[in-house]
């Protein structure tokens, strides 16, 4: 017969001898503790589960499909214990951190190399632009921080494009990870407020310098982190010094191509003709189908887009073109004859040059738009 001891924790705490009484427990006082033993729990079990799991695929009692598919599901739970340790971590302030001098293009690019492996399992297709800027940050806090923001992302679609670059303005480091869908639904396992998430939150407050913010979109998600410790850059893209010497120019154009989209023809020559003056091969075609076309034999640096026919057809077209490349640059050619306007940095910012002004100004906004680019 069991015997049911009786619960003292319940009853009233005793004084001690020449001091207080001991105060009422409370789980608000405790849930640190509380959630640091869950995370210690579940790192440790599924530690232990995943070890088994490798035993049964090296004495082949199951086959390399099986372990992988039970490994996912393990290295979810991994993940999330470990998440969960960190975020205890950072909010206890037990991280000492060793503010350095950080290339973050090269930390990003050794986490996506780290990752490959598992990208390549999960179906994920990766693109990437990474331009060398430092940080003063620790680099493990920047290392935890990438990561955290990759698995945020990943389970809200199946391609994901990463960049690393300076803000227009204000001048930080900026890193941004946009994950989309390509039409299918995400993970189930995707979250906004994922315990990556949260991670992610805990290491901005506590790290200092880094302001985050994301948005949701109509087919996935995207992130941005600026660095306000930024200690270095790569020469910005200010301005655009055009001599009347053009070999130099000519030689950073070769190789460069361009795709027209007009259905009228003196427009389509004189872009030519333009285009022709500053060393950059073309093609033109009348409308977007065509163009879908063209950007399979071959895929253009930059399109040149009449404003005559911009429209939902427009958005559709480059909205599947923006699926395929990370940024891509455009020049509108404006009714207006005499217009002439750069862009601005924003991802869908066109410079715009007047029908009237093609043979004048069209060069220089290509060459502006590319600049942008390298």
């Amino acid at each position: 017969m069991l015997s049911v001891k009786k619960n003292h924790a319940s009853a009233p705490a005793a004084a001690k001898p020449g001091g207080h009484a001991e105060q009422p427990w409370s789980l608000e006082a405790h849930w640190p503790e509380l959630v640091a033993g869950l995370a210690d729990q579940i790192t440790e079990g599924v530690s232990a589960l995943q070890n088994s799991i490798d035993q049964l695929l090296a004495k082949d009692r199951i086959t390399s499909a099986e372990h992988r598919s039970l490994s996912i599901p393990t290295q979810r739970l991994k993940m999330a214990g470990v998440s969960t340790q960190q975020i205890h971590r950072f909010y206890g302030g037990r991280i000492r951190q060793s503010h350095e001098k950080v290339d973050m293009a090269q930390l990003v690019e050794g986490i996506l190399q780290d990752r490959k492996v598992e990208l390549g399992v999960l179906g994920i297709e990766l693109r990437r632009k990474l331009k060398p800027v430092e940080v003063l940050v620790d680099p493990t806090v920047a290392y935890t921080f990438v990561n955290a923001v990759l698995d945020w992302g990943l389970p809200f679609g199946n391609r994901i494009d990463v960049r690393m670059d300076m803000n227009a303005w204000p001048k930080h480091a900026r890193l941004q990870v946009r994950v989309s869908n390509d039409g299918a639904p995400p993970s189930s396992v995707a979250m906004l407020d994922s315990l990556s998430w949260v991670l992610i939150r805990q290491i901005a407050q506590t790290a200092g310098g880094i302001e985050i913010s994301r948005e949701v979109t109509d087919d996935g998600v995207s992130f941005t982190a600026l660095f306000t410790r930024t200690v270095q850059a790569v020469d910005g893209i200010s301005a655009v010094e055009l001599s009347d010497d053009h070999s130099s120019m000519f030689k950073s154009l070769s190789g460069i191509y361009v795709l027209t989209i007009s259905p009228t023809l003196q427009i389509r020559a004189d872009i030519r003709d333009a285009l022709r003056e500053i060393g950059v091969m073309s093609d033109s075609v009348v409308d977007f189908e065509q163009a879908r076309q063209a950007l399979r034999s071959r895929m253009p640096n930059l399109i040149i887009v009449d404003s005559e026919i911009k429209g939902e057809a427009f958005d559709m077209f480059r909205r599947e073109l923006l699926r395929e490349v990370f940024e891509f640059p455009f020049v509108e050619i404006s009714p207006d004859d005499s217009s002439f306007d750069m862009s601005g940095f924003g991802e869908l910012s066109m410079a715009k040059v007047g029908r009237g002004n093609i043979r004048e100004a069209l060069g220089t906004a290509v060459m502006f738009e590319l600049a942008k680019m390298m």
